[in-house]
């Protein structure tokens, strides 16, 4: 080719805007099938993961739904999903780990797709009295580490953390009371210096 003559533009077998290399081919169904099994063990190796969680992320990731149900069909006939585990699981880690309320625990489980019956079954782990025991716990915690602060200070931050945490009202403020108590009881045990 001389200097000054123009270079082509196509390849042979562009003219019509292909690129003369073959057209990609869509992925077999086992190859799709393997594709999302990836995609859901991974997000389960990551933390464990209810049916709907992983649903979610199967569709998100464009897995056909037919694919995506009978693929976690699978995983619930092998243990690897399995909501009602999960759920009980949910409930005894929130409940002794942070303290948290059935109200709050029942939510997280509903955020997680966790189905109403199988929450319910977990939730009944719990029994009133251990939630009003956790409160004063927390109560009481909180009215430690506000120690040098005015009472109407602590008990308003008392209040708001049992709230956070998914106490009703009632129940959190029989806890800070309980909790005062014992404080103010203890403190009349110890010998004047």
């Amino acid at each position: 080719m001389a200097p000054h003559e123009p270079r082509p533009t196509a390849r042979p077998g562009e003219e019509d805007g292909r690129s003369g290399a073959p057209s990609p081919r869509e992925p077999t169904e086992l190859e799709q099938e393997e594709a999302a099994r990836a995609v859901a063990l991974r997000a389960l190796a990551a933390a464990p993961r209810s049916r709907a969680q992983l649903e979610e992320t199967l569709l998100r990731r464009g897995t056909d739904a037919d694919l995506a149900a009978r693929l976690l069909d699978r995983f619930e006939e092998v243990g690897l999903v399995d909501d009602a585990e999960l759920a009980a699981m949910i409930v005894r880690t929130r409940f002794a780990e942070k303290k948290q309320a059935r109200r709050a625990i029942a939510h997280e489980l509903a955020r997680k797709g966790i189905a109403p019956h199988l929450a319910q079954d977990a939730l009944e782990q719990l029994d009133g009295d251990d939630e009003e025991e956790a409160a004063v716990e927390l109560a009481a915690s909180r009215l430690r580490r506000t120690s040098g602060l005015p009472e109407e200070v602590r008990v308003r931050r008392a209040l708001g953390a049992l709230g956070r945490k998914g106490y009703s009202g009632d129940v959190a403020m029989r806890a800070v009371r309980a909790a005062l108590d014992a404080e103010s009881s203890a403190v009349g045990v110890l010998p004047e210096p």
